[in-house]
Formats: C-alpha cells, sequence, structure tokens
C-alpha cells in the first residue's frame, strides 16, 4: 500500500511540473498567434516580395530575381532622394519635438500654478488620430484660407504657397509631425524627470548651481537613458510616419515630402510593382535596424561606465 501511495505522489509530481512548464506556453500561445498571424507572417511576406519581380498587373507569375530589385534601388537617383526627404524629415520632427518637449517637461517639474491643467492641455494633440492631425495642418497651410497665411497677412507678410512649393512643403509637415509627437515625449520626460531623488537637488544647491545650471549640468545627466530612448522611439516612429506626408502633400510637390513610407505605398498601390515595394522595405527594415543597434551599442557603453 505504501509503495503505491509512494507511486502515486512521484506521479503526481511528476505532473506537476510538467503542467508547470507547460502552463505559461498555454498563456502565451494565443497572443503569439496573433502576432504570428498579423504582423509576423504578413511582414515576412512583404519583405520576400523583393526577391521577386512581381506585380498586380503582371498575369505571368512572379519571377525569383534574388538581389536585384535591391540592387536597382540603390543605383536609382529616386530613391537616394526619398532616403534623404525622410532623414530630413525624421531629424527635423525628432529634434524639433524633443526640444519642445525637453522645455514643457522642465516647465511643468517646477511650481508653476495649474500643473494639471497644462498637462491636460498639452497632451491633446497625442490624443488626435494621425489622419485628423494631417487634414488639421493641411488647413492650417492651405494657400487661400490658411490660418499660417492668415497670420502672415495680419503681420504684413506675403502669403506662402506652402504646400506646393518645394521650399515650404517640408517645412509644414515637419512642424505638423512635431506638434502631433511632443506631448508623448514631454510626458516620458517628465516621468523621468520626477524620479530624480530630491537629495541631487539639494547637493546641486549646495554646490551653488541653481537655475539653468542646475537643470544643465545636474539634472538632464540624470535622465539620460530616458532621454536617449525617447529618441530612439521617436526616430522609430518618424522612420515609419505616413499619414501626415500623404495626407498633407501626397509625396509632392515634386517628391519633395516622399518618404520611404510614402514611396513604398506608391509602389505598391499607384505602380503595382509589388518587386520594388518589397525591396524598399528590406532597405527600410534594415535602415531601423541600424538605429536600434546604435541604441543598444550606447546603452551597454553606459551600463559598462556605471559599473565602474
Amino acid at each position: 500500500m505504501s509503495r503505491k501511495v509512494g507511486r502515486n505522489r512521484h506521479s503526481y509530481r511528476r505532473r506537476s511540473r510538467v503542467h508547470s512548464r507547460v502552463f505559461p506556453f498555454l498563456l502565451v500561445a494565443p497572443t503569439l498567434l496573433l502576432f504570428i498571424a498579423v504582423v509576423a507572417y504578413p511582414f515576412a511576406q512583404s519583405l520576400l516580395y523583393g526577391l521577386f519581380d512581381e506585380s498586380l498587373l503582371d498575369t505571368g507569375g512572379a519571377r525569383f530575381t534574388g538581389f536585384e530589385n535591391i540592387a536597382s534601388l540603390l543605383s536609382s537617383s529616386h530613391f537616394w532622394s526619398v532616403v534623404q526627404n525622410t532623414v530630413v524629415f525624421v531629424a527635423g520632427s525628432t529634434l524639433g519635438a524633443f526640444a519642445i518637449a525637453l522645455a514643457a517637461a522642465l516647465a511643468l517639474n517646477t511650481g508653476i500654478r495649474a500643473r494639471t491643467a497644462w498637462r491636460s492641455a498639452l497632451l491633446v494633440p497625442w490624443f488626435l488620430p494621425g489622419v485628423v492631425v494631417a487634414f488639421l495642418w493641411r488647413w492650417i497651410f492651405d494657400a487661400n484660407y490658411g490660418l499660417a497665411n492668415g497670420v502672415l497677412d495680419w503681420i504684413g507678410i506675403d502669403s506662402v504657397n506652402w504646400l506646393d512649393s518645394p521650399s515650404f512643403a517640408m517645412i509644414a509637415v515637419i512642424i505638423g509631425k512635431i506638434w502631433h509627437s511632443f506631448p508623448w515625449m514631454m510626458l516620458l520626460i517628465l516621468a523621468a524627470l520626477q524620479g530624480v531623488p530630491a537629495e541631487v537637488y539639494d547637493a546641486a544647491a549646495i554646490d551653488g548651481a541653481s537655475g539653468w545650471k542646475q537643470q544643465v549640468y545636474v539634472v538632464l545627466p540624470q535622465i539620460r537613458p530616458a532621454i536617449a530612448l525617447t529618441l530612439l522611439l521617436e526616430t522609430i516612429w518618424g522612420l515609419q510616419h505616413f499619414e501626415l506626408p500623404y495626407v498633407m502633400t501626397g509625396g509632392g510637390p515634386v517628391g519633395a515630402t516622399t518618404t520611404l513610407s510614402v514611396d513604398l505605398y506608391q509602389s505598391a498601390f499607384h505602380k503595382f510593382d509589388l518587386g520594388q515595394a518589397g525591396a524598399i522595405g528590406i532597405l527600410w527594415t534594415a535602415l531601423m535596424a541600424g538605429v536600434v543597434a546604435i541604441y543598444l551599442f550606447y546603452s551597454a557603453r553606459q551600463e559598462r561606465e556605471a559599473q565602474k
């Protein structure tokens, strides 16, 4: 009898160990399957198109071409013009939004009056959908009845044809992106600022640091990881951004605001060239992977310095 009880206990313990190992995977399985079906598989398939000569207008079927589509893009002046537009758009919108977000976060971290109301008001642009923001700024920069030209006329400056000028269209799109992006960056930086211990401020005051010197030389170094993460996320989202340049200008005029996201969309759904669109996707992914690699290298170096 005791042997039978012992075997039952051993069997129960073994089943419990198996269940404890399998149960976490069962919890993750639905999310993982959904991710594979909705994100991973379509993403891999879209990249795979870049290795084929395939068009929706060609009924002859796909033809494997290897890296010919990528080589064709890399030798195309149009592609490098699109890359330049993308870099200008991402750099301008990211740095502009970061400057405003940092200034707003530093102000809200002080004893400013009605801080809660200011925080709520400054977060409004972030809550709006990207398409709504695009139409809003398209109206603001409209050459005939836009608010921007109305202000210029009021102060005695000639109107500007914002969205139809190669010189001003990118500026208009960047301004719209800055307005849409700075609130979430402000929120992340503000959270990091509020995590700085009070002792740091006290020590800085004892050493004679106050005002902007205290913020620049004492507080900001404390939140460098949060700043780096904020810039990384905004850079990646800027590389992926589609709504503002497409809705505001359609990538024009004369391709002045055509970014990688817009160019990929036009290749796939205007030219119906899936091979070229897939090749753009491959190079686009490589560019974002490079940005992430730079961040990981920076984070690893910061950790090594912190351990010394």
